[in-house]
């Protein structure tokens, strides 16, 4: 059954709607930019009330590695997320497991992935404008040649309403949603994220 991750989380209140209805991973942001940024008190705090068994993400955008290591171990966060323009060298420097992200323009903006030694791959919409968080989907039969790497987890412009057939075309891994699920920016909708997760996993 593929796995879900619920991203931008921005209060215990969202994070425990989201465990409840079956995710199995939450996202946090530390990209000031992103209207879904957590101070890393604020995500430590959400963090040591969750329920055991819930993994915890911490996004990153081209943050200095020490800021990066630091914080995920202040928050006690299970992985890392790369959603910037990192090198495979900086991955390897990572203290946590890793998952790559990778703005999907065409075919050729894969070729870059096999470079990477890393947990999972994350592909996500690209723009020109920002570092993920679109709302926009991208041609999911790029992503279907990812999964020769390894774990894929499937972003870009998912909803309740997309996400089931996104999951029959990729067959991915994990579907990683934000805005899809939000009543407004970094404030999720309980009814969207249930359904969201249930279509995921076809229950």
């Amino acid at each position: 059954m593929v796995r879900v991750k619920i991203c931008g989380i921005t209060s215990l209140a969202d994070a425990l709607i989201a465990v409840e209805a079956g995710a199995d991973a939450l996202g946090f942001v530390f990209h000031d930019q992103s209207p879904r940024h957590v101070a890393p008190d604020q995500a430590a705090g959400i963090i040591a009330a969750l329920p055991p068994f819930v993994q915890t993400v911490g996004l990153f955008v081209n943050r200095a590695l020490d800021f990066v290591n630091e914080t995920a171990a202040r928050c006690r966060i299970d992985l890392v997320q790369l959603h910037g323009d990192e090198p495979p060298e900086y991955c390897d420097a990572v203290a946590r497991r890793v998952i790559k992200a990778f703005r999907v323009r065409d075919g050729a903006s894969i070729e870059p992935i096999r470079h990477y030694r890393v947990t999972a791959h994350l592909l996500d919409a690209w723009s020109p404008a920002v570092y993920g968080g679109t709302g926009h989907t991208f041609n999911w039969e790029i992503a279907r040649r990812v999964k020769s790497f390894g774990p894929l987890v499937l972003a870009g412009g998912l909803t309740p309403e997309n996400v089931a057939e996104a999951v029959a075309t990729v067959e991915p891994y994990a579907v990683d949603v934000s805005s899809g699920v939000e009543s407004a920016p970094g404030q999720k909708d309980p009814a969207k994220v249930r359904e969201f997760i249930r279509r995921a996993k076809g229950l």
